[in-house]
């Protein structure tokens, strides 16, 4: 209550947004920049007369006689929008420090950017932090001194607070980084707000601003923010946080039974400890894959999960009331007869490969202790057994291959040789022998025959090497995580002389099949057809050659070459547990944005069809659970990559990524309708 108040000057430190909006319509307010240095004044803003006042709290322009540079790390002018050191030049900079030439020496230079002009031959290197705004305003963003490096990346503190400030009803903000339990900085927020302002918001808004790795960790609300004598932030007042530094959320200990196997689960998915019920499943690093992982942990303690429930409720605290109890449990007696193909198993016979037999996958495992081999073989048998598919054969006919199931009694269900290389002590040749064996075992298999599951078991002086070869045709990548479970538990019941029990099966491969076929051929899939139909008739270029085969002239395999890089922890992490958070992104978004940049940089071509594949377990059809089904699921879908290398990054991941969503139902209806719809 100042009625006689016309004129309000701010300065010496940055204001902040309940300053201005508590007076910016009572008076003509002012809010000044300048550093001593400087003869105290350097830059002006006229609040009043600015239309976005109170969005965003500016320093103005530079007063008359003055000139203001951003200047990058490197010494270049910064462009509008991106951050630099401000600088200032004109008749009032002061001549130096009095007494201090090293001092006067670094923080008055010479200006590069007018030189010979009178009265602007040096500049002063003011340790502030600001950019040009596109109105020809600047946004003070806080000290240099104030940077920290997270994650390898060099963070502006004062950038993340400004863009907090721009919250409705957020109005004081500092960002401090603090190490976590690993000793890596993690950026924590704290904040004054008129209202509960939630973490969850704030992340939300802070990702579609800034990269994923400017985004705090933590997000701590304060009634107040606590003060040192001159009115300054005390930050080491400020509460320690607590909880979970990963998701960012307050540490919740689970509930309830079903919360701590939820919690449990997670955990061992994850490879991640104490998570609460307010964690985020993919801020911890989750995918769809991870998630069908969790659907068969979750069915094996008896509960039933539907995969669309985890994406939209992904802490424990929500997605446990749309957790039920197992209400069906699938056939668990022997699949044997006919099987249908689907779509991945028909592309594959329709590449007309010259030796189908030899397509197989396989690993290689290490036991220091050894195996034992009594154990082994019940183990094997018992999984064989168990998971249907593993027995199934491929036959040749004149309508082409048909699949065939073979019960429990029709022949071998795996074959195991076991080679004792103890004796030999030159590990070039135990290595030589192993490759030349494994080799032969992997080439004997056949489709007609069978089996199509093959171990060997190579002892050796640091203990065995067991190999397990399969053919692609009945496993893939989610079908081996499966049996890797079942193996570690039938062998570790095995060893202990226990009956070996397996969780329930889910539906067997062969009924996915059949339903494939009938929903191929259903209403369901006529939403479809439009899609990929327009897509079929889409213009695309094909991508440059360097020479074109004579015709007839087969591509060989061996003349493909192969890339590998090889990332770190820190950088794995980066990409699986961070990245998505800047626009709420997939690992498969910014992959494929990567290559359209790469494919527009090298050959100038904006759209390049690209064939892409999923896990093909996609929730399509009712009242079938394949979580723990094992068989080759794959699908394979093109995908038009509309990547302009011209246009800013983000742009270019948002594209992508909206081009990605409007794939129907991840791209499994694609080969539905090639391979087994009649139409």
């Amino acid at each position: 209550r100042m009625p006689s108040l016309r004129i309000l000057f701010t300065a010496g430190s940055a204001s902040s947004t309940e300053l201005v909006y508590k007076w910016k319509d009572q008076v003509a307010y002012y809010n000044g920049y300048g550093p001593t240095e400087n003869s105290v004044a350097t830059s002006i803003w006229p609040v009043s007369e600015d239309e976005r006042a109170g969005q965003l709290i500016s320093i103005g322009r530079p007063v008359p006689n003055h000139r203001v540079y951003m200047v990058d790390v490197h010494g270049h002018l910064a462009p509008v929008g991106v951050a630099g050191e401000l600088c200032v030049s004109g008749p009032g900079l002061a001549r130096g420090y009095l007494d201090r030439p090293e001092l006067t020496a670094e923080k008055f230079v010479a200006n590069p950017f007018a030189a010979g002009e009178a009265g602007y031959e040096r500049m002063y290197r003011t340790g502030d932090l600001a950019r040009w705004m596109p109105d020809g305003n600047i946004e003070y963003l806080g000290r240099i001194d104030h940077q920290v490096k997270i994650r390898g990346y060099r963070i502006e503190l004062g950038e993340v607070e400004a863009q907090m400030l721009k919250v409705e009803n957020v109005q004081e903000v500092i960002v401090l980084a603090q190490a976590d339990e690993q000793g890596q900085n993690q950026l924590v927020a704290y904040y004054v707000a008129e209202r509960d302002v939630s973490a969850g918001e704030l992340r939300g808004f802070l990702g579609e601003e800034l990269p994923n790795y400017m985004v705090p960790s933590y997000f701590i609300q304060l009634e107040q923010m606590p003060l040192t004598p001159n009115g300054k932030i005390d930050r080491k007042a400020l509460p320690a946080p607590e909880g979970s530094l990963q998701s960012g959320a307050d540490y919740v200990e689970p509930r309830t039974a079903l919360e701590q196997t939820l919690a449990s689960i997670w955990q061992s998915v994850l490879g991640t400890k104490n998570i609460g019920i307010l964690d985020n499943f993919f801020d911890l690093g989750g995918d769809s894959i991870k998630a069908i992982q969790v659907s068969s942990r979750l069915l094996q303690a008896g509960y039933k999960l539907d995969m669309k429930d985890l994406f939209q409720y992904p802490s424990i605290s929500l997605l446990s009331g749309h957790v039920h109890p197992v209400s069906r449990t699938a056939d668990q007696g022997e699949v044997s007869g006919s099987v249908k193909l689907t779509p991945i198993q028909q592309w594959f016979f329709g590449l007309s490969s010259a030796e189908p037999h030899y397509f197989n996958q396989s690993v290689m495992l290490h036991r220091a202790e050894g195996f034992d081999i009594g154990a082994l073989h019940r183990t094997v048998t018992q999984v064989t057994e168990h998971h249907d598919a593993l027995r199934m054969v491929f036959r040749q006919t004149e309508q082409g291959y048909e699949a065939w199931n073979r019960g429990v009694n029709e022949g071998e269900l795996y074959s195991l040789d076991v080679v004792d290389l103890t004796k030999v002590q030159n590990m070039a040749e135990v290595a030589a022998a192993i490759e030349m064996k494994a080799n032969a075992i992997q080439s004997f298999i056949c489709l007609d025959e069978g089996p199509l599951v093959k171990l060997g078991l190579f002892r050796c002086m640091d203990g065995d090497h067991l190999l397990i070869a399969i053919h692609h045709l009945v496993i893939d990548g989610i079908s081996w995580r499966i049996v890797f479970e079942d193996f570690a538990t039938g062998y570790e019941q095995a060893v202990r002389g226990e009956a070996i029990r397996l969780p329930y099966k889910t539906d067997s491969f062969s009924a996915w099949a059949e339903r494939l076929s009938q929903y191929a051929n259903s209403p369901a899939i006529d939403n479809e057809r439009e899609y990929w139909q327009r897509l079929a008739h889409m213009a695309v270029a094909s991508l440059p050659k360097d020479q074109d085969k004579a015709a007839g002239q087969p591509f060989w395999v061996r003349d493909s070459e192969t890339v590998t890089v090889a990332w770190n922890e820190q950088e794995t992490r980066l990409l699986l547990q961070e990245s998505h958070r800047a626009y709420n992104t997939e690992v498969n978004d910014l992959l494929l944005t990567a290559l359209g940049s790469a494919l527009y940089n090298w050959s100038g071509q904006k759209r390049v069809l690209v064939n892409l594949e999923g896990h093909g377990r996609e929730a399509i059809v009712p009242d079938v659970d394949i979580t723990r089904t094992v068989g080759w699921f794959t699908s394979q879908y093109p995908v038009l990559l509309d990547v302009d290398g011209t246009s800013e990054v983000g742009q270019r991941i948002k594209r992508v990524k909206e081009d990605l969503r409007h794939v129907p139902h991840k791209g499994i209806g694609y080969g539905i309708l090639k391979y087994m719809s009649s139409d």
